[in-house]
């Protein structure tokens, strides 16, 4: 069974194998208290970023564990950098899709307020909404084990989407009545690749010329409309089973 996973600070370079790690803080308390690890108990402490070390543990108490380290651990930066631009969603549509898309590892998800937008993130309510974005991102990591923590960046609008696409390598826009297929496009073997999820009502004819004219390529994944929560990890699996 892999073994349960917990996020931290962790020093550069990481501790010694064979040194003791204390685990304090609110994931130390957790680990305790709430997961009850004991003594003899292996467990996983990942910093978000790709780095990691194997533990078990020696001794605990109500404020977290002291562990020794049994092994260093690394995931590197994948060669293919999935990025999902995820319109903005009722209800805690957007946090499932944030939740499935950290699930199947994508490397950045961006906010995006797109015109048809029913939900408005503006303010200190967009502050409160992206930073449930994060912790469901960092929530998810956890109980997927896996070493990096997707970054949830700023939110993002039309016209700051249409100047982000010009950094990357392929943008690709999920569209139900494209007529090019996700499975038939040719991707780069390295780099930044883009996928623009509308919101539930769809992506404007404005907002479309504007992309498209930015480079993107309208692309569909599937021969019915799916729900903005689910597309883009639908796309995103696709992208990283190829």
């Amino acid at each position: 069974m892999t073994l349960p996973l917990f996020l931290a600070d962790l020093p550069d370079p990481l501790p010694a194998v064979g040194s003791t790690f204390r685990l304090g803080g609110d994931e130390g308390r957790h680990a305790s208290v709430v997961r009850r690890i004991r003594a003899g108990e292996e467990i996983v402490v990942g910093d978000g970023s790709g780095r990691g070390i194997r533990c078990v543990t020696v001794a605990g108490d109500k404020q977290g564990l002291d562990l020794e380290v049994l092994e260093h651990l690394t995931t590197p930066e994948p060669a293919r950098r999935i990025v999902v631009v995820q319109g903005l969603a009722k209800g805690d549509r957007g946090e499932l899709a944030v939740e499935m898309m950290t699930e199947v590892g994508v490397a950045e998800i961006r906010p995006w307020q797109a015109a048809r937008s029913i939900v408005k993130w503006q303010g200190e309510r967009g502050e409160k909404s992206r930073a449930k974005w994060q912790a469901t991102a960092r929530e998810a990591t956890k109980q997927s084990r896996r070493l990096r923590v997707p970054i949830v960046g700023e939110t993002l609008t039309t016209k700051t989407l249409v100047a982000f696409l010009a950094d990357v390598d392929i943008a690709l826009v999920l569209h139900e009545d494209a007529t090019e297929s996700l499975a038939s496009v040719d991707l780069p073997d390295s780099g930044t690749i883009v996928l623009v999820v509308g919101p539930e009502g769809g992506i404007g004819e404005e907002e479309y010329a504007q992309l498209t004219a930015a480079g993107a390529r309208l692309v569909s994944i599937s021969d019915g409309v799916l729900r903005t929560s689910t597309a883009g990890v639908v796309a995103a699996g696709h992208l990283l089973l190829r």
